[in-house]
């Protein structure tokens, strides 16, 4: 099987897709969710990410909010 630069990008898209969530929400609904998503507790080696965060022209903000794996090494699990 030939592996091409193409089909490696579309299956890092589906995994990027598959462990982010998108939301569309009224500004201050979006602030405050986003906020909750941070302030979560997380599993020890993620770390919540909110990203793409922008202004529809109806006004909503979209946005979306993803898990991704910590690169610093060990970290405490009670600095959350």
């Amino acid at each position: 099987m030939v592996v091409r630069p193409s089909g490696l990008a579309d299956r890092m898209s589906a995994i990027r897709r598959q462990s982010s969530e998108e939301f569309t929400l009224p500004v201050d609904a979006a602030r405050n969710k986003a906020r909750e998503i941070i302030n979560q507790s997380a599993p020890s080696r993620l770390i919540p990410i909110v990203e793409n965060w922008r202004q529809l022209p109806d006004g909503q903000i979209q946005w979306c909010a993803a898990f991704r794996k910590r690169t610093d090494g060990p970290q405490k699990t009670d600095e959350w």
